[in-house]
């Protein structure tokens, strides 16, 4: 299947020279084209609501020279010079000009530096970072500390309608850097409520195991993959399980049950991104038809070189 383009977001720290380094080395696998944006402060409406506009451009342009300056700096000898060549930069909240970026380009793929005190570390560590998740449409890849090949992708799934997409993207990145895959689901205990129906723990198990069973390991396409059923809580599970396997990705879906859920409620997405030394790959459950139609993303990729041309 072939890729759209890639967007990678920059803020000239070495965190954001890597994840652009890491974009250029997945477009350039996939055969497809990779866009650096940066996002600077909108002087211009700020200077309008001070009753300033006189000088309201000449600010904004010396702004985006000296952010274009920056960054250039920070991305020199590590992102390819054709990419630093064309990089959009933008007056505007972050998480605003990323998606409108991603949406000009036709991106299927977002990627971000994982330093967390950094301009990007903040796209992820508050609600900005969230509704980029939720609203953005497709998968999110915040890098991780490590500099070594993909040679492990983890993906971690649920029975959640999210476990499809999120095990396709896991296949689609293992095939594409030749990596190990291993794929897991995480039975977590029945919580201790007043009034609820009693359970054996071993029923309890065994209902989800056949589930997963019947309706999450058949997803898994690739011959080679490993498939292990985990129990006890999800995100301590993940990050025991990929400093185990040393994994060099590690991928979840988003908007599905249970574990999915916790990942877009703050403190648990929080607690991945702090906690994971390796790279974290986010897939919606909602993403564009795309991700799902291939012959549909050919049309659509078709129309796009149109327009250009």
């Amino acid at each position: 299947m072939s890729w759209n383009p890639i967007v990678v977001g920059i803020d000239g720290s070495p965190e954001s020279a890597w994840a652009a380094a890491l974009g250029a080395d997945i477009a350039q696998r996939a055969g497809t084209s990779c866009q650096l944006a940066h996002a600077t402060r909108d002087i211009v409406s700020a200077l309008a609501l001070a009753e300033l506009p006189e000088n309201a451009q000449e600010f904004a342009a010396a702004q985006t020279a000296q952010a274009r300056e920056q960054v250039l700096h920070g991305m020199w000898g590590v992102v390819p010079t054709a990419l630093l060549e064309r990089i959009v930069i933008r007056a505007g909240r972050p998480a605003v000009v990323l998606k409108d970026v991603a949406r000009e380009v036709g991106a299927e793929l977002v990627v971000l530096g994982g330093k967390h005190h950094s301009p990007v570390g903040r796209w992820l560590a508050g609600s900005t970072g969230l509704d980029v998740v939720r609203t953005m449409g497709v998968p999110l890849l915040v890098t991780g500390s490590g500099r070594a090949p993909i040679r492990h992708v983890l993906a971690a799934v649920d029975a959640s309608p999210a476990a499809q997409l999120t095990i396709a993207a896991a296949e689609r990145f293992a095939a594409l850097f030749g990596a190990e895959l291993r794929v897991i689901t995480v039975l977590e205990p029945l919580p201790d409520l007043p009034n609820a129906p009693a359970y054996q723990s071993a029923e309890y198990y065994n209902m989800l195991e056949e589930h997963v069973t019947q309706h999450v390991w058949p997803l898994v396409k690739a011959r080679e993959a490993e498939r292990f059923v985990r129990y006890g809580m999800p995100v301590d599970l993940i990050r025991q399980e990929a400093a185990a396997w040393v994994a060099d990705l590690v991928v979840v879906g988003s908007h599905g049950k249970g574990l999915v859920d916790r990942l877009l409620l703050g403190s648990v997405t929080e607690r991945l991104l702090n906690q994971l030394p390796t790279s974290l790959l986010v897939v919606p459950a909602h993403a564009h038809a795309t991700a799902r139609d291939p012959v549909l993303a050919d049309a659509k990729r078709a129309d796009r070189q149109r327009a250009v041309a």
